[in-house]
């Protein structure tokens, strides 16, 4: 209490009790000081609330508390002290108060009751509420509103929706509170359904047309993404109020039609029936960034400055968030920096509009001003900074972030450890994400999703399987990002046995309708070699077969030689209207270049970009090297790779170099093979198959010459590399690799066999040189 106020308050005191000492009396009386003590606490803390001085109130009421007094307060007092409580959301004060409430003897009525009720349930305390609740010898609408809204507001929307059914079998019709929180509740399941059932409820109902359910059927059917029923709503309604034009217009923000938004946002403005506040220029400047309109942006900007809201925290927000989307980082600087008193969520905005593009210096200078501010970052800081790591490459700053969120205690939030796991994936250190991964307390779905992507795009394959068997034994669910990505797996390795299984798994859990795991199917089956399969699951999709399908399927037959099956699925697809990708087109090259149809093969891909505006790229360049060399077209196919737009990969020279030595064409190898050692100049492979052209070829100085350089070099031929499955368990080898731990009984076996061989009479073919 301050100083100011308790002055007042004993003034009161005494001019009472002077009052009361002319008129002596031996018992309590409105003339005693007992009383008189009574009555000055409930009209001073009644006074207080009156002017939502709910603090003070309350300070007063912990005042006489600590003096001891055995005092009471009028019914009517106590409620507004459960109001203040109900304003601040102190649930500790509510609890004081009503403690007091109880030991005081006076009988709480089912309109004080309901202030208690509605205070826990604006508290968050719905088990003290639901207690309450039920011990209520009376119960009234209000009873029942308060703890529908108490449910409703703390996100529990199902028992609110059970109660307020409930309600309706006890006999009482709602008022259009109840409706209102009943509806909100609906908001949160996202059950359109049953939306729609309380929407005919509140047509049947006599106070169904307030404003109060309108607006929460507004926001009820924008939130489940049915922006033209609600809509229909707002064009309906007789009388709308700010909330109804603010919850439309945020609707089709959100709902992707920013048009929409911005027409009625001018239409509002040009009734003049509602000033627009701080929420309403945020949906409008979210709307401009939706389509990257910075010059509506910058013209509602003005307005806002009109308003005399250039300097709020939530519109100056939404407006940096505009102009970043927009591509303009300086205005999104400037409106930033123009916020009186940014938030955390002001900061984290920012910080993310810089992190996205990669500029992660500007994210961590932003991010040391937060701190000098004296906020305390959140995980979503600490992910925007992760993010800015992750675009721009930047292993070092990704540690040095890493660092300081172990610092400020972020380290154990599940969220921040995936931001991790990606951040070091896609910076290349996919050992230190392994390590971070073992080291999690916890697993989400996104962890497992995370390390599983990290273990594929840096191809250890084998990988993803052990960490399947470990979801396995742990029972963690698997969605269809999962499969997706162990069906990845089993493409990459040839593994149909698991893609089988998968396929079963994904039966039973009813994933097989997802268009993701479909086409994750039809890739495995195709790659691994399983091509009935893969055309019978296509075909049981129909007409639900998308781009990816059929280019799954088409690259699938080109790849295994069936290049008439292929070209027959690419000339259906263009016959349904469905527009190829750059991946059918590799297919269809592919195919092409398996039967030498390299006149076809060169015509599709002079037709990519003119009818499909599909721009070449080097897998499309690298399939006609491979169609114009197979054909023993080296001259055209060399020429080809020195007039494309942009630097042939080494992929492009190997297959011109392999040509070479099957047309035994030693010009052509000698400069594919320099191509490859520009790029690569420790690759084995172009060496090996330059010596092997000049043995074949008898140029056997060359040969020798180029044997010493080999040795001079260090270069060796990189081992290969096999899988094998024994008893569920795939085991990778290597040449000369004794990693394995069965490794020295496979190693005594293979002598065995070896020596059986010879036994046999089985002479091996000498090579023509040796490493």
């Amino acid at each position: 209490m301050t100083y100011n106020m308790i002055t007042s308050f004993r003034k009161h005191q005494r001019l009472y009790f002077c009052t009361s000492s002319r008129h002596p009396s031996p018992r309590p009386s409105i003339s005693s000081p007992h009383f008189v003590t009574q009555q000055c606490s409930n009209d001073f803390i009644s006074s207080l609330c009156r002017q939502k001085r709910f603090r003070e109130a309350l300070q007063a009421f912990h005042s006489l508390r600590a003096q001891k007094l055995n005092f009471q307060l009028h019914p009517s007092t106590y409620a507004r002290l459960f109001l203040a409580c109900s304003q601040l959301k102190s649930l500790h004060h509510g609890r004081l108060v009503h403690h007091h409430l109880s030991d005081s003897g006076v009988a709480a009525d089912v309109i004080l009751r309901n202030h208690i009720l509605n205070m826990y349930g604006k508290c968050g305390s719905l088990e003290e509420a639901r207690q309450l609740f039920d011990a209520m010898p009376e119960r009234n609408l209000v009873s029942w509103t308060s703890m529908i809204s108490g449910y409703s507001q703390n996100h529990r929307e199902w028992e609110a929706v059970e109660l307020y059914v409930e309600m309706l079998r006890s006999g009482l019709a709602p008022d259009q509170f109840a409706l209102g929180s009943v509806v909100r509740a609906c908001s949160g399941l996202s059950d359109v359904e049953l939306g729609k059932q309380l929407h005919c409820h509140t047509v049947k109902s006599d106070c169904g047309a307030a404003r109060i359910v309108q607006n929460a059927l507004i926001s009820m059917y924008s939130k489940s993404e049915r922006i033209e029923n609600a809509s229909v709503v707002f064009e309906r309604m007789v009388e709308k109020d700010l909330i109804s034009w603010g919850s439309m217009i945020a609707g089709f923000a959100q709902q992707g039609c920013e048009l929409d938004a911005l027409h009625l946002f001018k239409e509002m403005l040009d009734m003049g029936v509602h000033r627009p506040n701080e929420f309403l220029f945020g949906s409008a400047f979210s709307a401009c960034g939706g389509i990257v309109q910075s010059g509506l942006g910058e013209q509602l900007h003005g307005l806002s400055i009109k308003f005399g809201l250039e300097n709020d925290t939530f519109a100056g927000c939404s407006l940096s968030d505009m102009y970043a989307r927009c591509g303009r980082l300086d205005c999104a600087k400037k409106a930033f920096y123009s916020i009186d008193m940014p938030d955390l969520v002001s900061w984290n905005s920012i910080i993310n509009a810089f992190s996205c593009v990669g500029l992660i210096n500007e994210s961590i200078l932003f991010f040391s001003e937060l701190r000098d501010f004296g906020l305390q970052p959140d995980d979503i800081t600490a992910r925007c900074l992760l993010c800015a790591c992750t675009v721009s490459d930047s292993l070092h700053q990704g540690q040095l972030v890493h660092s300081c969120i172990l610092k400020i205690g972020l380290d154990l939030n599940v969220a921040v450890q995936n931001a991790l796991l990606m951040m070091y994936s896609k910076c290349s250190d996919l050992s230190t994400a392994l390590d971070l991964f073992n080291e999690m307390n916890d697993w989400d779905l996104v962890s497992w999703n995370t390390i599983l992507t990290a273990c594929l795009q840096h191809q250890q394959s084998e990988e993803v399987f052990w960490l399947l068997k470990l979801m396995r034994s742990l029972n963690s669910k698997l969605d269809q990002i999962t499969l997706n990505m162990i069906l990845s797996a089993c493409a990459d390795l040839g593994y149909l046995e698991m893609g089988n299984q998968v396929h079963a798994y994904a039966l039973k859990v009813g994933l097989e309708a997802d268009s993701m795991v479909r086409n994750g199917l039809i890739d495995t089956y195709a790659k691994c070699g399983s091509l009935h399969d893969a055309r019978k699951l296509f075909d049981w999709m129909g007409n639900n077969c998308d781009v990816f399908s059929w280019s799954s399927l088409i690259v699938g037959y080109a790849q295994f030689g069936y290049a008439k099956e292929s070209l027959e699925l690419f000339a259906c697809m263009q016959s349904l209207g469905i527009r190829p990708n750059h991946v059918t087109f590799v297919g269809v090259l592919t195919a092409c270049s398996r039967v030498g149809l390299v006149d076809e093969g060169c015509y599709y891909y002079s037709i990519m970009e003119d009818e499909h505006g599909i721009v070449p790229t080097r897998e499309h360049c690298s399939c006609v090297v491979d169609l114009l060399a197979r054909a023993g077209r080296l001259s055209e196919a060399e020429r080809f790779i020195d007039q494309m737009p942009f630097e042939p990969a080494v992929v492009m020279w190997k297959t011109l170099l392999a040509a070479c030595r099957l047309y035994n064409n030693v010009e052509i190898g000698k400069r594919a093979a320099e191509g490859i050692l520009k790029i690569d100049p420790s690759n084995s492979a172009a060496y090996v198959l330059l010596c092997n052209i000049y043995a074949s070829s008898g140029h056997w100085d060359d040969f020798a010459r180029l044997r010493k350089l080999m040795k001079r070099s260090g270069v060796r031929k990189s081992p290969g590399k096999s899988w094998i499955k024994v008893r569920g368990e795939v085991s990778v080898f290597i040449v000369e690799d004794k990693s394995h731990p069965a490794s020295e009984a496979i190693y005594v076996m293979l002598g065995l066999l070896g020596f059986e061989m010879r036994e046999s009479g089985y002479a091996p073919k000498a090579s023509r040189w040796h490493e």
